[in-house]
């Protein structure tokens, strides 16, 4: 059952729950019904899990931030990272929805969880935020973080591997390989049971270095997944290369310039595949440049290489004979004084949304000729000047704020590798989660889908949700107590009735069952043994006690000849006894409860027969002198102890002693124990000090017992 509403407090406090089961709470802090700031909170059954956390591109300094004032960072167990941020060259198109806040959340807030990202998801993050703060035109007041914040946070981040599964505080996760971007993942996560799959942004379609967004073997009970495009269709992606090649082509041969506005990682290495290889094989084309401007092309290009095997089948295939990224019809442009403006061009460059920088430069020497174009390539935002001239106005404002006539053709060809409404509707077929979440739209688009994703599962009994920012998705899951048997225990059913003696380990929320010998196997614990010995006075017949054990315990078997030295008997498994002399006798076990039982109940049974045992006193000379001595040492040790507690103690006559406590005297006879003193309170004390000494010092003798 899930409900929505507002959130009393994602702060982290008592976890008691009024009704039956456990909560699950989704909150997006950003994304919610909005593009960008993706940063998703969940807990459940105490544990707390962020995915993502980004900055929302058209706001600066705070506002930018997902809502991080509605959590306390320091409950945060796990923060999962989907993919790095995209590069453009101003604040107002910078893509930062994944990974931008990142220094800021764990340099400057009370985060002291653990954090991970793919391999090249955090080669990718150092360098684009490194140029982030280098370009960001904002005040200082406004700056999140600093160069040494993000160096810092390099040393927090953690690397998983694409299908690594790993726990921590009883989290599990794992990713899968979500296309879109290198290096992008969607993450499972598990939690006593309950799945939640976060897709970040997807793509299920192979272009032409990617692999398409795995669909993972389990269903998840929750899917987070993004809704950017809605209910729009791409096209197919010959259809669309076509186009973009047919577009640049008349353009150059009318003699126009060609524009493409595009993120300076992701999309950028995709469009450029497409023209290097059109160029390849038109050697009409080899005298046009093709320019692409890009402060971190180089770099980009680099870990592009570093990380081939991330990428599809076509290119590793290529790759093992020439590196497909190293274009030979392609050059760099660092900036407009390198540009020599004379005759049909191609220039590629950020930002994607013609806010700022080199390629806006260009678009407004550009814009008023028709025989030039501009190709928007891929998603923008709301705002920007890509979003204004995809309507084709008939005037467009430029930087100096005069007007000028929008002449160039506006051509929009998305080669976004976001899911449109056939890649995300059959996705979400083939995992059939029973609730799905949707985050990461602007609010039509997402509605839209909505509505036609509920008409799509309505025969499901699905539930379909799309939370504002700070809007609570409450869930309740009545997890079965389960323990698996694993190890050697699982190799044979037991029969009915069977006892199976076993260890219940207990792991987070896992129960497993298994035997003590694979405890180390299967668990950070390992066994110890524990072997007693003890030794008992017993003087009668070792036969005797045999014989009395027999009518106690049901196996009691004689050792070999050749397995002791001396007599002895086993008492089923669990005891050895051993005859030691002719006054003494041993016992021998391994510790466990049973063992120590049948121990005890032994040592009780040859107490209780040396008591009934005929006593024969022999009287000697020697034996009068030992107790003779004893007697002289306990008289010393109970003149000791009377002197620390009373101080003043002297031997009087007729061998009595004499106490003096403040003033009062009281005299002891140590024969008799008896006390004369006229002060009542001090004859009482000595009299029961006396007696308790005495008993301490000398045992009563076995002949009272």
């Amino acid at each position: 059952m899930a409900s929505i509403g507002p959130p009393q407090s994602l702060k982290r406090s008592d976890t008691s729950l009024t009704r039956e089961g456990d909560q699950l709470i989704i909150t997006p802090l950003g994304a919610g019904n909005e593009v960008g700031r993706s940063c998703v909170y969940m807990s459940y059954k105490g544990k707390t899990i962020l995915f993502d956390c980004g900055i929302h591109p058209a706001y600066s300094g705070m506002a930018a931030l997902p809502y991080f004032d509605e959590i306390d960072p320091s409950t945060i167990d796990v923060l999962l990272v989907t993919q790095y941020l995209l590069f453009p060259e101003c604040i107002l198109c910078f893509h930062l929805d994944h990974a931008a806040s990142l220094p800021y959340f764990l340099e400057k807030t009370t985060f002291k969880g653990r954090v991970f990202m793919t391999h090249a998801t955090k080669a990718i993050y150092k360098l684009l935020l490194s140029v982030y703060v280098k370009v960001s035109k904002v005040s200082v007041e406004d700056m999140l973080y600093d160069e040494q914040d993000i160096l810092c946070s390099m040393d927090k981040i953690e690397v998983i591997d694409f299908h690594q599964t790993l726990e921590v505080n009883g989290i599990r996760f794992w990713c899968y390989t979500a296309g879109h971007v290198l290096g992008a993942a969607m993450f499972m996560v598990d939690i006593a049971g309950v799945r939640v799959l976060y897709t970040g942004d997807y793509s299920r379609k192979e272009d032409r270095h990617l692999r398409a967004a795995e669909i993972p073997q389990f269903s998840p009970d929750i899917c987070i997944t993004e809704s950017t495009y809605g209910v729009q269709l791409h096209q197919p992606r010959n259809v669309r290369e076509k186009r973009f090649t047919d577009v640049i082509h008349s353009t150059i041969s009318q003699g126009g310039c060609v524009l493409i506005p595009a993120f300076a990682l992701g999309r950028a290495q995709e469009l450029l595949l497409i023209l290097d290889e059109y160029w390849s094989n038109h050697p009409e084309l080899h005298n046009i440049p093709i320019y692409y401007a890009s402060p971190v092309a180089k770099r980009c290009t680099a870990v592009y290489q570093t990380y081939i095997n991330s990428m599809n089948e076509r290119i590793r295939n290529q790759f093992a004979n020439s590196n497909p990224f190293d274009f030979k019809h392609i050059s760099p442009l660092k900036s407009i004084e390198n540009f020599n403006n004379v005759g049909p061009s191609v220039v590629m460059a950020s930002p994607n949304g013609l806010q700022s920088g080199l390629l806006r430069q260009l678009f407004e020497m550009w814009c008023s000729d028709k025989k030039n174009a501009c190709v928007i390539p891929g998603y923008v935002m709301e705002g920007t000047l890509a979003k204004t001239i995809i309507n084709e106005p008939k005037e467009v404002t430029l930087m100096n704020g005069l007007i000028a006539p929008l002449n160039m053709q506006v051509h929009y060809i998305s080669f976004s590798a976001h899911a449109d409404f056939a890649q995300t509707s059959t996705f979400l077929k083939e995992l059939m989660p029973p609730n799905i979440i949707l985050v990461h739209g602007e609010a039509n688009e997402m509605e839209r889908l909505k509505q036609k994703l509920i008409t799509q599962f309505a025969d499901h009994n699905t539930k379909i949700i799309s939370p504002k920012n700070c809007q609570s998705v409450k869930m309740y899951f009545n997890s079965e107590k389960m323990a698996k048997t694993i190890g050697r225990l699982a190799e044979k059913t037991p029969e009915v009735g069977e006892t199976v003696s076993s260890l219940l380990v207990k792991k987070a929320f896992t129960d497993q069952i298994m035997a003590p010998d694979d405890l180390h196997v299967f668990s950070q614990l390992s066994t110890a043994n524990i072997s007693q010995r003890i030794t008992i006075a017993y003087s009668g017949a070792f036969g005797v006690l045999k014989h009395r054990l027999k009518q106690i315990f049901e196996s009691v078997e004689s050792l070999p000849d050749e397995e002791s030295e001396r007599p002895a008997f086993h008492v089923h498994e669990w005891l050895t006894v051993k005859y030691e002399s002719e006054k003494h006798i041993s016992l021998h076990w391994r510790s466990d409860p049973i063992s120590d039982m049948v121990s005890d109940s032994v040592v009780a049974l040859v107490l209780n027969i040396s008591h009934e045992i005929p006593k024969v006193v022999v009287e000697s000379e020697e034996a009068t002198k030992t107790e003779e001595e004893n007697n002289k040492k306990a008289e010393k040790v109970i003149h000791a102890l009377l002197v620390s507690l009373f101080g003043d103690v002297k031997f009087g006559e007729n061998g009595k002693l004499v106490i003096s406590v403040d003033g009062n005297v009281a005299h002891l006879d140590k024969q008799s124990g008896n006390v004369e003193s006229e002060n009542e309170g001090l004859k009482e004390r000595v009299r029961v000090a006396f007696q308790r000494i005495q008993n301490a010092v000398m045992p009563i003798p076995l002949s009272e017992s």
